[in-house]
């Protein structure tokens, strides 16, 4: 069962994560992907696309992602909430 951690009223900027990972940096080619962030700036906002998605497609979403990276789930502009992946570092920041 996954925990989740719900992030409260703080903005989230986009920004980039160091791959320790050589696989993914083979597969993907880059050293540095980007990741979702949190902002101490409530105002701060990252646009992207909320998906409807089985809990199957969730669990295989995070076995892909990598230790860098978090989902947690957050509040949405539009006050709905959503899981997101985020750098691993801010999630014992919530």
């Amino acid at each position: 069962m996954y925990n989740p951690v719900l992030v409260p009223h703080f903005g989230f900027v986009q920004s980039m994560v160091k791959m320790d990972d050589l696989e993914v940096v083979a597969t993907s080619g880059k050293t540095h992907h980007p990741i979702v962030r949190r902002s101490e700036n409530a105002e701060d906002r990252v646009q992207g696309t909320a998906f409807d998605v089985t809990d199957a497609e969730l669990g295989r979403a995070d076995a892909y992602e990598v230790d860098a990276c978090q989902r947690v789930l957050a509040l949405l502009a539009s006050g709905r909430q959503a899981w997101v992946y985020v750098d691993a570092r801010m999630a014992s920041l919530t």
